[in-house]
């Protein structure tokens, strides 16, 4: 006979089934658990004898549980809707509802291997011929994604070669050759652990939060800014307190105090299978988590958007993406990063040694170091690398003024490039030097080498193309700019070039975009820089 509290639990259960379905994902939570509690106090005091009625409750608990992760999957509540699954699974260890929900929030997670076992056993269950296209379209995402992870092998042709249209690539978290290391620059920073080839891949990386919105220029200073700052903020602290590791990792990075003092974290804590038991349970310090995102947030610039597909000017992002804080700026830089979606993807400009520290120009390094001087300044740091070193010895010269008052006043800017040339040779600058040079003069070389008449002019007296190319990218890495001058020139002199200089562009646009196309897609981007 059914009881008073028996009745009361089928209207719980009722209502929260009916939140559920109404899609009132908080609401239906908070019924749920209501009807948890109640299911555990009456298992807890039930007479040993009534196993039927014990049998009856854990059923209906373990489906509330199961229904409650779900809600919390909706909300991207993923730790709290995995403890939901686990808990539900304790009390039958393949139902298949729960099995499907936690191998969805896994997924979330980017744990692939974990998921692909939730997948295998819940098509074992009789359910599964009901849900079959379903469940082999997990299994597949699954053994995908866990061999990108792996492996890193990502292919955006299909979504270039379609003008950046349609479904964004689906990806996957993945940590190249790298390292963390004690850094002579800053703090610490991240390291190439082998020899790399311009364009290898060193991470794939999910934001913990981003903020993303359309501000008019003219606002891009102002409010618009602060109320993404704030929301950003707020994304972060959420995501922070939902989740131990989350907020675990974010303390790794620096607060830009006491850099000298701080430990080195393994690389292995950032992987997404780490031991949880690494991730202690602390209650979230918001002022702290301030401090960390003053330094560590990064702005996605106008590249980064072009390969989003985005073309409005307005168009502003800003997020925290964990593992690529760690690399330091430096005027010769040797790694990029684009973002698609949340994450962030990062590769090498140039070739890079096995030991090597893996920087990224903050600004614009394609600058006079005076410029950069007051760039680094207002991200707060001296800039000390070793091209600023060399500059700064350089520039006291007199000829090096002449040429900078030469630029400022509109002279002829073959004869600014013909002079530097020059004292270059007389100087004695040799090697990396003269990329340095080069790249800090890059205005100037850009519009004699972009200008018919100045190249008639200046073409013979000057560096060839070819040679300014491959210095640059060696003194400052690849950059879309040098492609598109060296695109320019193979376009003047007769159309698509012949297989050594098309060879030599496909290199460089791997500097610039990276290895994460085939050869197609990139003479797809090779041609749509010859038209812009």
């Amino acid at each position: 006979m059914e009881t008073e509290e028996d009745e009361k639990m089928q209207i719980l259960r009722s209502k929260a089934t009916d939140l559920l379905l109404r899609e009132e994902w908080r609401e239906s939570i908070k019924v749920y658990s209501q009807f948890i509690s109640l299911c555990h106090y009456h298992i807890s005091n039930a007479p040993q004898i009534d196993t039927d009625r014990v049998s009856r409750l854990k059923k209906s608990m373990c489906l509330a549980y199961s229904n409650q992760a779900e809600a919390r999957f909706r909300l991207r509540d993923f730790n709290q809707g995995l403890k939901d699954c686990d808990e539900a699974l304790k009390i039958e260890n393949a139902h298949f509802k729960t099995l499907l929900c936690k191998g969805k929030i896994l997924i979330n997670l980017d744990r692939y291997d974990l998921a692909l076992q939730c997948f295998k056993i819940a098509v074992l269950d009789p359910q599964a011929s009901v849900n079959c296209e379903m469940l082999n379209g997990f299994l597949e995402k699954c053994k995908k994604m866990e061999s990108l992870s792996r492996t890193g092998g990502f292919d955006f042709s299909d979504w270039i070669l379609s003008g950046f249209r349609g479904k964004l690539p689906e990806l996957a978290e993945y940590i190249g050759p790298v390292e963390i290391k004690k850094s002579e620059i800053s703090g610490r920073g991240l390291f190439a652990t082998k020899n790399l080839d311009s364009g290898s891949l060193l991470l794939v990386t999910k934001a913990v939060a981003v903020e993303r919105g359309i501000l008019p220029q003219s606002d891009i200073d102002n409010s618009g800014q602060l109320v993404m700052w704030k929301n950003l903020v707020d994304k972060v602290v959420d995501s922070a307190g939902k989740c131990n590791r989350t907020y675990h990792v974010i303390c790794k990075l620096s607060n830009g105090e006491e850099e000298e003092s701080l430990e080195v974290p393994d690389i292995d804590l950032f992987r997404r299978d780490a031991d949880e038991s690494l991730f202690s349970n602390e209650k979230v310090d918001k002022g702290r988590l301030l401090n960390i995102l003053d330094v560590n947030s990064l702005i996605e610039d106008m590249i980064s958007t072009k390969v989003l597909g985005k073309s409005s000017n307005d168009y502003y992002g800003v997020g925290l993406w964990v593992l690529s804080s760690f690399i330091n700026h430096c005027c010769y830089p040797n790694a990029k990063r684009f973002h698609i979606g949340d994450y962030v993807i990062v590769h090498v400009s140039r070739d890079v040694k096995a030991g090597e520290e893996l920087t990224f120009g903050y600004f614009d390094v394609f600058s006079p170091l005076c410029n950069r001087k007051k760039m680094a300044s207002s991200w707060g740091f001296d800039c000390n690398c070793k091209r600023c070193k060399f500059e700064e010895g350089i520039c006291s010269k007199q000829e090096m003024k002449e040429m900078e008052i030469g630029i400022e006043r509109g002279l002829d800017l073959g004869g600014v490039v013909y002079k530097l040339e020059e004292c270059m040779r007389r100087w004695m600058v040799r090697g990396r030097a003269k990329g340095h040079l080069r790249a800090s003069f890059w205005m100037a070389y850009s519009e004699v080498f972009g200008s018919e008449k100045l190249m008639r002019k200046w073409g013979r007296r000057i560096p060839a193309m070819e040679t300014l190319v491959e210095s640059i990218v060696d003194g400052v890495g690849s950059d879309a700019r040098i492609l598109k001058v060296f695109m320019e020139g193979i376009k003047r002199n007769g159309g698509s070039g012949g297989v050594v200089e098309m060879e030599k562009a496909m290199k460089l646009g791997r500097g610039v975009y990276g290895k994460v196309m085939k050869k197609q897609a990139m003479k797809s981007i090779l041609e749509l820089i010859t038209q812009s």
